[in-house]
């Protein structure tokens, strides 16, 4: 293992996993990664080597079939499939988020009829949240379920789902009126099943198609379009008597999500560390290797520094989901500066590439393409700051 971005305290399981999936990444991602991103092919091969080594089953209780692994495992697990191949997190990371709702807020009859399907990857979870006019403003969602006796009948379009063909059920916020002062207590959370695949994949669900993106391919984003969607009382994550909880229930996974996308930057971090480590040893200008130069030896310096704290924010926000305390506060101050200092590690790579970087041979022009997914990808970073923000002026309020 590399010197930087170690995790001390862990345990023999924890350290047999992640050296698992450190040999997957190099043998069965890395080689294909490139080829499989340019044609934005869906990674099928890949997909089925981590559903052999349990990774969809990570988190999810040993009652149930899965691993019973803590946050900070899947977290770190993220960061090694990241270092791959950034789409391969992707494709997990809803999936987990998915799974965890349903862990922490489902009824037992949800987590006995899914969690067990889900842990072997037959069953595949999108999570959706986001609109065409919305994002990080939840407040603004137009999609609706109303209440016709013992079901719902939901209409609405939701944007930017991960995993939004592949999966079969969606978590899905919308507008309930439940009589809520307000607007976060008339939101419900449905987890909507459906058939994998792209049309109607459901009575009056449709998944159009996916949507063309500038990088992480491979993986499928879409629309979803619900068009008098009928579905019973029960599919309400947690059950009926959890109406009007889905705004609460969201954000905890979010939480979840934003320690994934931190896990993903120190991944690409990693990566890019490692190709401009690599070349700037190799690459000889001016009668010497570019590594003896002080101005890129400087950028090397500052690389590994920047990965070392983004890791260390990250595990530390994973640690206190893990512990049951609150960590918004964390988990939002691990996603920005992850995120941003993803973006400038990735950018100190290419120029140490040189020219080398701008052609579509080299790993890091497919970086600089992923990288600034994260900086948007579970809030912006204009966002963090506004989380983070507020829980600090609360905890030092005069």
């Amino acid at each position: 293992m590399a010197r930087l971005a170690q995790t001390p305290g862990l345990t023999d399981v924890q350290r047999s996993i992640l050296e698992t999936v450190r040999e997957f990444a190099d043998k069965e991602i890395i080689p294909h990664a490139q080829r499989l991103e340019h044609a934005d092919e869906y990674p099928t091969d890949i997909i089925d080597g981590m559903r052999e080594m349990g990774l969809f089953g990570l988190t999810i209780a040993e009652e149930y079939g899965g691993l019973g692994e803590s946050l900070l495992t899947y977290a770190l697990v993220v960061e090694e499939l990241s270092r791959g191949w950034m789409s391969i997190s992707g494709i997990v990371n809803t999936h987990f988020i998915v799974a965890y709702l349903i862990s922490q807020h489902g009824s037992a009859e949800q987590k006995s009829r899914l969690l067990p399907r889900m842990a072997t990857g037959e069953v595949r979870g999108a999570f959706s949240m986001s609109e065409p006019e919305c994002g990080s403003d939840v407040a603004a969602i137009k999609s609706k379920a109303v209440r016709d006796g013992d079901h719902f009948v939901l209409d609405g379009q939701k944007m930017w789902l991960t995993n939004g063909a592949y999966s079969s059920v969606v978590a899905t916020l919308v507008k309930t009126d439940t009589g809520a002062d307000s607007v976060y207590g008339n939101m419900s959370t449905f987890l909507l099943e459906k058939e994998p695949g792209f049309g109607e994949t459901a009575p009056g669900l449709t998944i159009p198609g996916r949507i063309d993106k500038m990088g992480y391919k491979g993986v499928e984003t879409t629309e979803m379009v619900l068009d008098g969607v009928r579905v019973p009382a029960t599919a309400v994550l947690g059950g009926e008597e959890r109406v009007g909880r889905g705004f609460y229930q969201m954000m905890d996974g979010i939480e979840v999500g934003r320690v994934n996308v931190a896990a993903r930057a120190c991944g690409i971090s990693i990566r890019a560390f490692e190709l401009a480590v690599a070349y700037a040893q190799q690459r000889r200008t001016f009668g010497q290797p570019l590594a003896k130069h002080q101005a890129v030896a400087f950028k090397l310096a500052e690389m590994g520094t920047k990965i070392e704290a983004a890791h260390a924010l990250m595990v530390n926000a994973a640690r206190l989901k893990d512990a049951g305390q609150r960590n918004d506060v964390e988990a939002g101050m691990a996603k920005l500066l992850a995120s941003e200092y993803c973006a400038e590690v990735v950018q100190e790579a290419f120029r140490i590439h040189g020219g080398y970087g701008y052609s579509k041979e080299y790993e890091i022009e497919r970086l600089m393409r992923e990288a600034p997914f994260l900086l948007i990808g579970e809030g912006t970073s204009e966002i963090q700051k506004t989380i983070i923000s507020r829980g600090l002026l609360k905890e030092y309020k005069l």
